[in-house]
């Protein structure tokens, strides 16, 4: 790995990620995995760490600093060379926080970011049965009733759903305006009319939660509304920006990690007499292997550092890291299976885990064709001089 010229402090956080992901996760990663169990003891060995504030600023309990989405970025990337899934309960922490950090006020910042640099698991809830990545279909309503609002409708595939305790949720309080008509509130479980239904099983990501929120006249304080009414989409849109670097550097950790998989079982497994890493064509897709992960980790990384230095649109570049690094997971932990041959195909060895949940980092968050419209929108504004 190039030298990226990390502070002391972001040292620590990987060290420390590194050595909890070998203590906590890599002995339980395949169980956890077949029998869809919730990290719960994991997370918290994470916050006890100190780990869960790296992306909240000092003043509210974090060590975020200058650098929160970088700090996000590395820590998440570590803990996904062990697993992708159980590294979910932090980086889905951070999506359902991202919303509170950009368009919280001071009051809110003070009443909910402190309870998370602390351990309290966040949600992010936008995505619904018929609004996918057209997010302004969204059919959830919330209706002013007083001081507070009504919520009604339904959420779907939201990591963390049900474990969560804080969920950033969107809904429609003009349905006549489309995007401009959708506001964000913090929800937290337990309230009346909140509740949780369908727990998805899914093909990869096993350890990590994912559900359907269901809100019946759920009333929510006015109080809870981020920003303005009307800003949601707004908030919403920027917290993507801050947050697909977070979904590049779990796909990076997945591809990381099974390359190094790859190269350990390469240079034990003897064919012929020899190691098959002495063959030329397996050297080949190994050193192939490797100049896409390096490739993804740059790109990542510059992406993160320029939103923590205060980018104002970094649309096209979020969409960038999340797209190839998710593409490059996919295609490096196909290319590791490979190495490994018949035994990679099946769960004796952990390398098929890496192929399973690589592919949702080409899904969610929006899906990579959608992260390559909005690279091209953002070339053509830009040529066109807007």
């Amino acid at each position: 790995m190039l030298d990226y010229f990390f502070t002391e402090e972001q040292q620590m956080m990987v060290d420390t990620a590194r050595e909890l992901a070998a203590k906590k996760i890599l002995p339980v990663r395949a169980e956890f995995d077949e029998h869809q169990t919730f990290p719960t003891e994991v997370f918290k060995a994470i916050a006890d760490a100190e780990l869960c504030g790296v992306y909240i600023g000092e003043e509210y309990g974090g060590l975020g600093g200058d650098t929160p989405i970088m700090n996000m970025c590395i820590v998440t990337e570590e803990l996904s060379k062990t697993c992708g899934g159980i590294a979910l309960a932090f980086a889905g922490t951070a999506l359902g926080t991202l919303p509170i950090i950009l368009s919280g006020s001071d009051e809110q910042k003070k009443r909910w970011l402190p309870r998370i640099a602390a351990g309290t698991m966040a949600a992010f809830a936008i995505t619904e049965s018929d609004a996918g990545s057209d997010a302004a279909s969204m059919r959830t309503t919330a209706v002013k009733d007083g001081d507070d609002y009504i919520l009604n409708g339904a959420k779907l595939f939201i990591t963390n759903g049900g474990e969560a305790d804080v969920y950033s949720v969107f809904a429609m309080t003009d349905k006549s305006k489309g995007a401009r008509g959708a506001s964000c509130f913090v929800l937290e479980k337990g309230m009346p009319g909140f509740s949780f239904g369908k727990k998805e099983d899914k093909m990869g990501i096993r350890a990590s939660a994912t559900r359907e929120l269901v809100f019946q006249d759920c009333r929510v304080p006015a109080a809870n509304m981020l920003g303005r009414e009307g800003t949601g989409f707004m908030t919403a849109m920027k917290t993507f920006d801050n947050s697909r670097p977070g979904v590049g550097s779990q796909a990076l950790g997945i591809a990381a990690g099974a390359l190094e998989l790859a190269i350990d079982y390469a240079r034990t497994r003897k064919q012929f007499g020899r190691p098959i890493s002495a063959n030329q064509g397996l050297q080949w897709m190994l050193a192939d292997m490797a100049m896409q992960v390096e490739a993804a980790r740059a790109l990542v990384y510059a992406t993160a550092r320029y939103i923590d230095g205060g980018a104002k649109r970094p649309t096209c570049y979020s969409a960038m890291a999340k797209c190839f690094a998710s593409d490059t997971a996919m295609k490096v932990s196909v290319d590791a299976l490979q190495v490994f041959g018949g035994v990679g195909y099946t769960k004796e060895y952990p390398i098929e885990k890496y192929v399973r949940d690589a592919k949702i980092t080409q899904i969610y968050e929006g899906t990579n064709q959608i992260q390559r419209d909005e690279i091209a929108r953002a070339l053509i504004k830009e040529a066109a001089g807007k």
